[in-house]
């Protein structure tokens, strides 16, 4: 049966509660655009039970709005139910994140116009060996171990040969350490290192990389394509060949064109197969991959099998020069038959004529000819022979190192049946042939989507992968050349051995099982290049970030990519046409080397730049191991091949540059200082374009400070609390608001900057100082929240102290200020941070060990639980382990919850122990009612005395206005004399103005403080607190606990006269103080939810004692308010 989640509209509080009939109207404002979901296990009817995802966690919709909110253990946070929800109505669907589909398409986006049902994705199944390990197994060993490894190891000598594979092994195991700190970063949907990449260094370097490993495996498709025509043309059928030398300068060039011919046929077949379906492929994977592990078997058997019985593969050597053994079956010049000495055919290829005295090659008639044992085995000796290389330009001679007679006239070497290079050797090269022998580690990460635990498997299953396949090129490079006879290594196509397959002739039980693994693996690995390939193209092309590729996102009807199998085939052409796989495996490095390169990048700069969604599984990388696999990959390019990297290069940037400038205007700049400008401008411009995406999220501080009379900072340990959670990274602005015009203070407000500033040098604070002079604080914090920044560098967060004097200040402005700057936050989309207690948190000083606790209430926006990672960073609460509570009412699976809650934080990463706290409906106690009517006594009180005191304030402005105008009259009557003396006489009257203005100003002064010293008695003695009451409990168990009683029961009347509004909220107030307090009294911080002011301004104090109460008896506390968006994700 499906499950869905129902939208339930919610009651006012705070006295603004609407009728039971009303509904909520569609077009009402909200904060946020997340409805209330309630879990429901009815079938549903809109669809197919999978909503689609809008947010990075919450599914919007509108539908199915209900029933009214009516518990009474949450009634503080009902009012915003519709925008935050609470946390036990959503974790089953937090947790439950698999039901998306993955593919190309970003998780993130919503196809709105999208009209076709999704279909439902099953549960993915495959493990570690399968999902993983074996199909980087296989696309890692292929077509060079078969065809040139024993050539490779020929070449360079065994020592050389291991720094090579050395290189090329450490160079895949350093990028998928990094490729593993960024796969077990969040969800990676299909798409593989593409979307690693462009997710992780944005759409530029994305778009570049991408297409770089694009055609890097397309031309890898071509390179395993020329490998299956060489071994069938060269081994399996040579009789094949259309194009056939007839002359032994000709055989290189017959060679290519057969390639081609028959490579072009072969592309045609194999997309054409892909075309038709890929479920076919897929269905032979598991063929190619035994071929491939038969074949490795094979070796290693034929290597035990050489130390008791090596096979018999001679070498015919002519002088120390190795011969082609295709034209005669007898090393040797003549032979006796019949007691008569005869001619052999290789006679016959050296001589003019089969006779004894016809005419013959000076080198031939110098030099003797000796047969040796191609296969002498293990135990030879022939280590310390292969160790060095033998370099040498294309058509120099196979030799072996013994004593020889040479010629005077070379000039007709070319013409003889000599083994000879092909093509000019040199190490870099080899290095370049070689690497593609290491590749497909991304195989793993692009079947994540396939994989039960991608975050567990893709690190394991490919580190495993590409140690065993080290293990197995080294163990070769030292059997080859321990085995095998030097100047049968350095015979590419095995001319020598009559043809066989080098790596063939070590086999057991027969060349055969190498030859026909090696083809079949070969088409397999060609089919699966061909397969991912257009998909990548297609991912790449979906995106929409390289619009001339739009047309390549588009297929047939099922998805399957047409037309990017199309271009796919064009470009495996012009590989196919190069013909010669030692060309085509340079270009295919290079374009994995930068592939890798990026891959590095990316893990070293998230890790120096510490990014707040930044926290792999992966725990065992370090940003030094990727910048060193990334120095690693960029020399391998240019030892490579030089050229080739700067091609690379200058595809990957110009593709990086019209990716970045598309459809921008370029402006010129007046030298270094006009590009330093345009660069700052166009940054800022750039983060102004767009909102940043949810995994770059991290707090941008507003801090509110209080200064005092001296001008000094009443609260620095919010500054030391500002460093401690940002750490130096991201933007900081510390405001602070002074009181007047600015033209008379501004030299206050100087030095009040100047405060600041050594305040935050003396915190560490790294940020910006705004100091604002307004005619009250009001105005000028309001100011700060809507203009503290530039452009896109603008806070998102605000920081500031509670005002915990609020209670015994006479002037209510100062509670009333604190509530219009949480409204203003809210409006603003900004969240909110109130620390309470700030002068008791830490400073410098290392918290020893103990918790972080968070009381996740309603979810806002997920800012609660990435506050405690972030301050898990700095070294003063890195001992501090991370608690996460949250709530179950009456109704609510409570172990389900909890185990949704674990699942869900593993998804995002975050090592929290995690309790359920049940907390049933239940009646409303007497302290509640208490409380309640304390509240409302209190508050009435208020009203009241600021009625008196406005009054007392007319009666002394009526009293100035009378002074003043009789001082005018007695200015207007006393004017006479000449000019100087009316100058003098001006000067007395404003001297008398200003002295009876100012004894009027204190007259007012002082009555306002007879009021308030008048005041004061009445309301410490309407206080009831907690203590107090819990006596007057107590007392009930004395002798005349009966009266108390009645006492008790005799104040219901004034209750039932009380808000009930104002009763459920104080309720939940009360109620959740006591969970909180029971389990968190011991943390050394506390982060809650901070419920939102009420929408009516009547009930602004009852509201601070709502959240005095459920902070009361809590030390360090942290109240947290979303802005209104998600600020964590699962995804990566």
């Amino acid at each position: 049966m499906s499950e869905r989640f129902l939208v339930v509209p919610v009651a006012r509080a705070f006295g603004d509660e609407p009728d039971g009939d009303s509904v909520l109207d569609a077009g009402d404002e909200r904060r946020g655009s997340v409805p209330i979901l309630r879990y429901s296990r009815e079938p549903n009817k809109y669809g197919d039970g999978n909503p689609r995802e809008s947010r990075p966690f919450i599914n919007n919709t509108d539908d199915d709005k209900g029933t009214l909110y009516d518990r009474k253990n949450m009634a503080l946070f009902e009012e915003e139910m519709d925008s935050n929800p609470m946390v036990s109505s959503l974790l089953n669907k937090l947790a439950n994140y698999t039901n998306l589909t993955q593919g190309v398409r970003e998780h993130e986006e919503a196809d709105e116009d999208e009209g076709a049902k999704k279909k439902t994705v099953k549960s993915p199944q495959m493990g570690t060996f399968i999902g993983v390990y074996l199909p980087c197994l296989q696309n890692i060993l292929g077509v060079i171990l078969f065809l040139r490894m024993t050539w490779i190891v020929g070449t360079a000598g065994i020592l050389e040969s291991f720094i090579i594979v050395s290189m090329c092994c450490s160079c895949t195991m350093l990028t998928a350490i990094s490729m593993s700190a960024i796969a077990t970063n969040g969800v990676v949907p299909a798409g593989g290192s593409y979307y690693m990449i462009s997710r992780s260094l944005g759409p530029e370097f994305g778009g570049a990389v991408g297409l770089c490993f694009y055609l890097g495996t397309t031309f890898a498709g071509a390179m395993y394509i020329l490998g299956t025509i060489e071994i069938f043309l060269t081994y399996i059928v040579p009789s094949a060949a259309i194009f056939k030398a007839e002359e032994k300068a000709q055989e290189a060039d017959a060679l290519l064109n057969n390639m081609r011919v028959y490579g072009t046929c072969c592309l045609t077949l194999m997309a054409l197969v892909v075309f038709v379906g890929v479920k076919y492929v897929n269905k032979l994977a598991l063929v190619f991959l035994a071929c491939v592990v038969l074949s490795i078997l094979a070796i290693y058997a034929g290597v035990i099998k050489t130390i008791f019985e090596p096979p018999v593969f001679p070498v015919c050597l002519l002088g120390n020069r190795t011969l082609q053994n295709h034209g005669f079956d007898k090393c040797m010049k003549t032979e006796i038959i019949d007691n008569v000495t005869v001619t052999t055919k290789l006679w016959s290829l050296f001589c003019e004529g089969p006779e004894l005295n016809a005419s013959c090659n000076e080198y031939f008639s110098l030099n003797n000819v000796t047969e040796i044992q191609g296969i002498p085995g293990l135990t030879s000796g022939l280590i310390s022979e292969n160790m060095w290389g033998s370099y040498g330009p294309a058509g120099m001679l196979v030799e072996k190192a013994v004593p020889s007679v040479p010629a005077s006239d070379a000039s007709q070497d070319i013409y003889m049946p000599y083994v000879a290079n092909d093509i000019a050797t040199f190490f870099t090269l080899l290095v370049g042939i070689y690497f593609p022998s290491v590749t497909g580690i991304m195989a793993g990460s692009n079947r994540s989507g396939d994989l039960r635990d991608a975050q567990r498997s893709i690190p394991i299953g490919t580190i495993l992968a590409i140690a065993t396949t080290s293990i197995i090129y080294l163990s070769c490079v030292v059997v080859f050349g321990a085995c095998i006879e030097g100047v049968l290594l350095r015979d590419k196509f095995g001319d020598s051995v009559k043809g066989n397959l080098v790596i063939g002739t070590l086999s057991w039980p027969s060349p055969w099982v190498i030859v026909f693994g090696s083809f079949f693996s070969c088409c397999g690995a060609g089919l699966q290049s061909l397969t991912g390939a257009p998909r990548l193209l297609q991912a790449i092309a979906r995106d929409g970030i390289v619009p001339f590729l739009q047309v390549f996102g588009h297929g047939k009807a099922n998805g399957e990519p047409t037309w990017a199998l199309l271009l796919t085939a064009v470009i495996c052409e012009s590989g196919i046409l190069i013909a010669s796989l030692d060309a085509v495996a340079p270009i295919l490095s290079m374009f994995f080397l930068m592939c890798y390169l990026f891959v590095n990048l990316a893990c070293a700069l998230q890790t120096l730049l510490r990014t707040p969604n930044w926290r792999p599984r992966f725990r065992y990388y370090h940003w030094a191991l990727s910048f060193l696999g990334m120095s690693l990959c960029l020399a391998l390019m240019f030892i490579s091949s030089w050229y080739y990297a700067l091609v690379a290069m200058l595809i990957a940037g110009c593709i990086y540059k019209y990716i970045e400038y598309r459809g921008a205007e370029k402006e010129w700049g007046d030298g270094i200082r006009g590009l330093s400008l345009n660069a700052a401008r166009y940054a800022l411009i750039r983060l102004e374009e767009a909102p940043p995406h949810t995994k770059n999220w991290r707090p941008q501080l507003l801090v509110l400070l209080n200064l005092d009379s001296e001008l000094s900072v009443k609260h620095p340990r919010l500054l030391s609390f500002t460093t401690q959670l940002k750490a130096g990274k991201g933007l900081t602005i510390v405001g602070s608001v002074l009181e007047g015009t600015f033209l008379r203070r501004e030299s206050d407000a100087k030095r009040a900057e100047q405060s600041i500033k050594s305040a935050m040098a003396a915190e560490k604070t790294k940020g910006f100082c705004h100091v604002v002079v307004s005619s009250n604080l009001h105005d000028g914090f309001s100011h700060l929240i809507q203009s503290a920044g530039l452009g896109g560098m603008k806070h998102n967060s605000v920081l500031m102290a509670w005002p915990a004097n609020w209670r015994q200040s006479n002037d209510p402005q100062s509670w009333r200020n604190f509530i219009e700057t949480v409204r203003e936050t809210t409006a603003a989309h900004q969240a909110l941070l109130v620390a309470k207690n700030v002068d008791s948190f830490p400073h410098q000083e290392r918290l020893a060990e103990g918790t972080i606790d968070v009381w996740w209430i309603v979810h806002d926006g997920g800012l609660l639980m990435l506050l405690p990672f972030l301050l898990q960073q700095h070294k003063v609460w890195r001992k501090c382990k991370m608690r996460i509570f949250t709530v179950a009412q009456l109704d609510d699976n409570s172990i389900q919850m909890k185990k949704d809650l674990q699942m869900f934080l593993y998804h995002l990463r975050l090592n929290a122990e995690v309790e359920v706290v049940e907390m049933h409906d239940s009646d409303i106690s007497a302290f509640t009612y208490e409380k309640t009517l304390v509240m409302e006594q209190r508050s009435q009180m208020l009203k009241q005395m600021h009625l008196s005191r406005t009054e007392r304030e007319r009666e002394i402005q009526s009293i100035t206005d009378e002074s003043r105008s009789s001082i005018r009259r007695k200015k207007q009557s006393g004017a006479h004399g000449s000019a100087v003396n009316n100058q003098n006489a001006s000067l007395d009257d404003d001297k008398q103005d200003e002295a009876q203005l100012i004894h009027d100003r204190n007259t007012a002064s002082h009555a306002a403080l007879n009021d308030k010293s008048d005041a004061t008695p009445e309301r410490v003695h309407m206080t009831w607190t907690k203590d107090k009451f819990c006596t007057e409990r107590t007392r009930t168990r004395e002798p005349n606990a009966s009266k108390a009683v009645r006492d008790l029961f005799n104040m219901k009347p004034e209750w039932e006269s009380l808000n009930q509004s104002n009763v459920r909220c104080m309720h939940t107030a009360v109620r959740l103080n006591e969970v909180v307090v029971n389990k968190s009294q011991g943390a050394h911080l506390v982060l809650l939810n901070m419920p939102g002011p009420p929408k009516s301004r009547g009930g602004d104090e009852n509201y601070m004692e709502f959240l005095e109460v459920l902070m009361e008896g809590l030390n360090r506390v942290l109240l947290v308010r979303g802005g209104g968006r998600e600020v964590i994700t699962i995804y990566s």
